[in-house]
């Protein structure tokens, strides 16, 4: 029985309190360090998952402890009712660092809750009732995220009825995406880079289509960059790479690399038209989030990450198309790896040889979400592992 195979070490007391709605990988972590999981059984296996593109930096990065247990010590906690200097550094710091001109942030906890309130401005300011989505894209779990998720209502969604009216349009084709935004349309929502799609990387003119459309009609352009942004692609956001800036930008996973934080970057045509209550929060923009928002960005620029990421994701492109592998998809470390046979079958073997990758719902797509980190060394294993993969 190989390692992937083996049922989870975990004692069956514990399994018993947690809510069985995760399937499991039999992988039990008991502590990480830079790009390597350590297990329960002695095995150390090289991260190419990222905790589900959380852990940029990787694991003990010694800054972002740091900046953790002082803050911690200091304010480890205020309602955004209390003006704090942190929150304002934190602020200044993420829209400098996105450098596309929208210049408000909103600080909330996950990619779910920043797109629902990206959603509902929409909707608040434009009094319209629809909004438009790309078919395959992934926006969250809440009801209105939900609700513009591809497939959500077919596998998951639950709720009886969707909050607003949703049209689905084409990803590839140009004309056919705008032609679906009309003066009904209150939004567009896009992931640039389709995550769970299998790093979909959406065709530019694909997107400078669907941001004319919306100037057109006077609809709100909302790029969900809850996977993609933040380094991810080797640019700050795939707003940067695309060359196409949208009015409103979500964002969470590599923002806190590991701590809970998400926000919503506002161009000042929709910042301009907030008021007090509009949108609220409790744990959204909490002193220790926004110490790790402040230490995570410092970190990626002063490390160098962002090169780092576009030159290890050339050499990933270049040299592991190996084996099962066929080519490859998506932006910086945000990879689909295309293969012949079933991907998850390709993941089983991987594990086997101490490498973690993850899948997406294209059953011929291995999703690579490593951290920032990533080292030519850490590339060649990948590379001498699927090798030893039969195609």
């Amino acid at each position: 029985m190989n390692a992937y195979s083996q049922a989870s070490a975990l004692p069956p007391a514990v399994r018993s309190n947690l809510a069985q709605v995760f399937a499991q990988y039999p992988l039990e972590v008991t502590r990480a360090d830079g790009v390597w999981l350590h297990t329960r059984d002695g095995r150390r296996v090289l991260d190419f998952y990222g905790g589900h593109a959380v852990a940029a930096l990787g694991y003990g990065h010694p800054r972002w402890i740091e900046s953790l247990e002082q803050q911690a010590r200091s304010v480890l906690f205020q309602t955004n009712a209390i003006p704090m200097e942190i929150r304002e550094r934190a602020a200044s710091r993420l829209v400098k660092f996105a450098g596309l001109g929208l210049d408000s942030v909103f600080f909330v906890n996950s990619g779910a809750e920043a797109n629902e309130n990206a959603l509902r401005l929409a909707f608040k300011q434009s009094g319209r009732p629809e909004a438009v989505a790309l078919e395959h894209g992934w926006h969250g779990r809440t009801a209105a995220a939900g609700a513009v998720t591809w497939g959500a209502r077919e596998k998951w969604y639950g709720f009886p009825q969707l909050p607003f009216d949703v049209k689905w349009v084409s990803r590839t084709d140009p004309a056919a995406a705008a032609a679906g935004i009309t003066e009904r349309t209150a939004c567009v929502i896009v992931e640039p880079v389709q995550g769970l799609a299998g790093a979909f990387d959406v065709p530019v003119p694909v997107l400078q289509a669907i941001r004319r459309r919306c100037d057109e009609v006077g609809a709100l352009l909302i790029y969900d960059e809850v996977q993609c942004g933040v380094g991810r692609t080797g640019w700050p956001f795939a707003a940067n790479m695309t060359g196409v800036t949208p009015d409103v930008i979500t964002t969470a996973k590599a923002l806190g690399a590991g701590f809970p934080v998400s926000a919503m970057l506002l161009a000042p045509k929709v910042a301009a038209k907030l008021k007090v209550e509009d949108m609220g929060t409790t744990f959204g923009g909490g002193p220790m989030a926004c110490a790790i928002v402040e230490v995570v960005l410092d970190i990626i620029e002063s490390e160098g990450l962002l090169e780092n990421v576009r030159r290890m994701s050339k050499l990933i492109r270049e040299s592991c198309t190996v084996g099962p592998v066929t080519g490859s998809q998506g932006a910086g470390f945000l990879l689909g790896l295309r293969t012949t046979r079933p991907a998850k079958e390709v993941q089983k073997e991987l594990m086997a040889r101490d490498v973690f990758c993850g899948t997406a719902a294209d059953p011929h797509v291995l999703r690579l979400l490593p951290p920032y980190t990533l080292r030519e060394e850490h590339v060649a294993k990948l590379r001498d592992a699927l090798a030893e993969i039969p195609a």
